[in-house]
């Protein structure tokens, strides 16, 4: 999920570059919700996994 995130904000770099202000606007807006998704994703598992490995 974060390659996903990274290649948004490629996107996003190249038509800043090219003058697209919108696209990459947007582009960088998906990025952060990917990225963000990814972090919660990644602790909710931490901790699924540090407590299923607590009760055993």
């Amino acid at each position: 999920m974060l390659s996903w995130a990274l290649l948004f904000l490629v996107v996003a770099l190249v038509a800043a570059v090219l003058g697209f202000g919108g696209i990459a606007g947007t582009a960088v807006s998906i990025a952060k919700l990917i990225f963000f998704v990814a972090i919660a994703l990644f602790l909710i598992s931490a901790v699924a996994h540090a407590i299923r490995g607590r009760s055993i």
